[in-house]
Parts: C-alpha cells; structure tokens; sequence
C-alpha cells in the first residue's frame, strides 16, 4: 500500500502544489484565512471528499470525515494549518503543512476501501496567534479521535519540535497627556509605565530557568515627541516547559506590569490570552514509524539527543497532543541555516525544495496512518505511550 499512495500522491501532485502556492501567494493572518480555507475545501470537494465548513464556531475552520470500509477500527485526523506571519507571509511554511494535510487525507480517502476504522481532515486555523486548535477541541473536535497527524517544515528532518508553553498577554498602559515642554508636569507617561516594566522584565530574565522565555514589543508608545503619551501598549510572550513552570511564571510576569504602572502612577490592563499553549506530548511510536516512512523517501532525520535543548518554539498542536496520541515531526524545506520566521523561509517555503517537502509530507503521513490504521499492535503500543506519558500507566 505504501507503493500504491506514493504512486496516487505523485499523480496529483500538480494539484497539490497549486494550493500550496496559491496561498504561498496569498497569506491570510490568523482567523481570516478566508481564501486558504475555501481553497482547501474546494479541492478536497473536486477530489470527492464531502467536506463542511466554518465548523466549531471558527469561520475558517472545516472537517471531512470518512468512513473506510475495512471494518470497524480507530479515527486519525490528519490536521492542516494555513495561517500565515503579519509582515513577512508564509515564514512559517503553513502553506506546506495544509499542502502536505490534504494530500495524505486525499490518498488515505482513495483507499478507504481497504483501511478500517474512519479519517478525518481537519482544518484548524489560528495557530500563530490565537490557539484554534484549543478552542476547537473545547467545542468538541477531538471527541472521537484516537490520534492526530500533523507535519511542520523547518530547516532540518527532525521527528519532532522541540516545544514549549507559551503564554500571551496584551498590555495598556493608561496615562494623562500633557505638553512634553510647557507642562510635562500635568502628565502622566504611560510609555513610561511601559517602558519601566520591559526593564523590569529585562532584570527578570536573569532570574528565571534556562527553559523558560520572557519577549515582547512594543505596539502603542505614544503619538508625538511633544505630547506626554497617554496611552501606551505592547504584546508579551511568557513560555515555560511544561504548564506547571508557566503558572508559576505568569505572576512574576504580572507583577512586572503592576510595577510599571505603580511606578509612573499610570493605570495598566494585563489581558492575559484566554489560550495558552501547551508543551508537545510527543507520541514516540507514531513518530519512529513516521521517521521510518519518511526515511524510505529518502530523507536523513538528525537523532534528537543531538539538538540544542534550549532551542525550542511553541504550536497549540500541544494542546491537541495533551488530549490524544499526536505527532509534530518536521521535514526539510530550506537549508539548516535557514530558521522560521524569518523573511528568507518564506521564500524557501515556495521553492522547489519547499514543493518536495510537501509532498513527502503527504505520503510520510498518509504512510503512518494507514500503518496505523492497519496494525493493532501499533494502535496498542500507541496508547500505552500516551497513557504512561499522562502519569495513567
């Protein structure tokens, strides 16, 4: 069967990597990835999949689920992003992920015949700002699902991300505008206010793990140089290793904005994300065959004990990787020096190399479902993994 969908995969291929540049072309931030999101349902629907849209109350959000007609058996959902970076577009390849997503879920869904138990595809917007993926499985998306299958591009093959927590939290600094020259003394500086909390933070920093983050920007410091600001604002992440480190990080973050407020005798708002996202539960059964699938394909994955631990992001497929067996393994599109979010990958993400990864994505994937799928020892093996990793074993 691995012939056989790398054969259907490369048949279609043309029309793969028409919706990967396409909204390579066309990048959507996050929950207004309109023209991402219908293009995927098109294509899944001129390929024969019945796919409904705008699903858990998220507009660009869809599902196809299908049913194999091998006998009764478990249910995979294949997850596609397609949100892109303010600035700089795709640099983060979402475009190769939602590529890579429909193409396994197309070649899973022509042998359905064959496979037991069920697919489902599951387009999942927001996951660069905003945690769809959270807010989807609080209205129920994974209920049912008994692993879930993602891939991400990066500058090396990698079986997983390495990944942390993250925390975001948008600030307001309230002041008093006065003129800056005839009567500073009637102001009250909420840049200031700000301005004091970044350092404040800054020092915090010295203080906190080696896994542990504190960055931000400023997105509000005033109107002009000679009027005292009266309203200042800025955009924080606070990430940690695992949820517990995070809620114990969030309040010293927090008094740090108290401070700066207290300090310049300014008014502050800290609106905490209603999302944080989680460290990656990896499932490392299902990311050893997805290796293995991959390698087949004729791509050399670096050991994992070799990388940087320090040198860790963040995804809200944690979140999804926390309810049930997940993968998150990260294919080559650009060269190694070549890091995400930055202005080069997104070119690099609409290249030919960025074209390859797309595809064996689509197989590597398809591949480890349909083993998946086919192998009760593994479907076995799988849920130990996830329960032991949940303390449940």
């Amino acid at each position: 069967m691995n012939d056989e969908i790398g054969e259907y995969i490369d048949g279609m291929t043309e029309a793969l990597l028409t919706v990967s540049h396409e909204i390579h072309a066309h990048p959507e931030v996050a929950f207004e990835e309109k023209k991402a999101s219908s293009l995927l349902v098109k294509t899944a629907r001129d390929f024969g999949l019945e796919v409904e849209a705008g699903v858990y109350e998220l507009e660009t959000a869809f599902e196809s689920k299908v049913e194999c007609g091998g006998g009764p058996g478990p249910n995979v959902a294949v997850l596609a992003e397609y949100d892109a970076l303010p600035g700089i577009g795709h640099a983060c390849g979402h475009n190769l992920i939602a590529t890579a997503a429909l193409g396994a879920s197309l070649a899973l869904a022509q042998f359905r015949d064959r496979l037991p138990g069920s697919v489902t595809f599951l387009g999942t917007p927001a996951e660069e700002k905003g945690g769809g993926k959270e807010l989807m499985a609080r209205r129920g998306a994974f209920e049912g699902v008994d692993a879930a299958f993602m891939i991400h591009p990066a500058g090396v093959n990698l079986a997983t991300m390495p990944s942390i927590c993250v925390a975001e939290v948008d600030v307001i600094y309230h002041g008093r505008s006065a003129h800056a020259s005839a009567a500073p003394h009637m102001g009250l500086n909420a840049l200031d206010g700000l301005l004091l909390a970044y350092q404040a933070l800054s020092n915090l920093r010295q203080h906190i793990k080696q896994t542990e983050r504190i960055h931000g920007i400023v997105t509000d410091g005033g109107q002009a140089p000679n009027i005292v600001p009266e309203r200042a604002a800025g955009v924080f992440y606070a990430r940690a290793k695992d949820a517990d480190d995070l809620e114990r990080l969030k309040p010293r973050v927090q008094a740090c904005f108290e401070a700066g407020a207290q300090a310049s005798g300014c008014e502050v708002e800290v609106l905490w994300a209603g999302v944080d996202y989680l460290d990656l539960n990896t499932n490392w059964p299902l990311a050893d065959r997805f290796q293995a699938h991959a390698e087949s394909l004729g791509r050399e994955f670096i050991p994992m004990e070799l990388l940087d631990s320090s040198a860790s992001g963040s995804t809200d497929m944690g979140n999804v990787s926390h309810r049930v067996p997940s993968i998150h393994p990260m294919l080559a599109c650009a060269p190694p020096g070549v890091v995400i979010h930055n202005p080069e990958f997104t070119q690099w993400a609409g290249s030919e190399m960025g074209d390859q990864a797309a595809v064996d994505g689509a197989k590597a994937l398809a591949m480890t479902a349909a083993e998946y799928l086919l192998n009760p020892d593994l479907q076995a093996e799988s849920s130990r993994a996830f329960a032991i990793s949940k303390g449940l074993a």
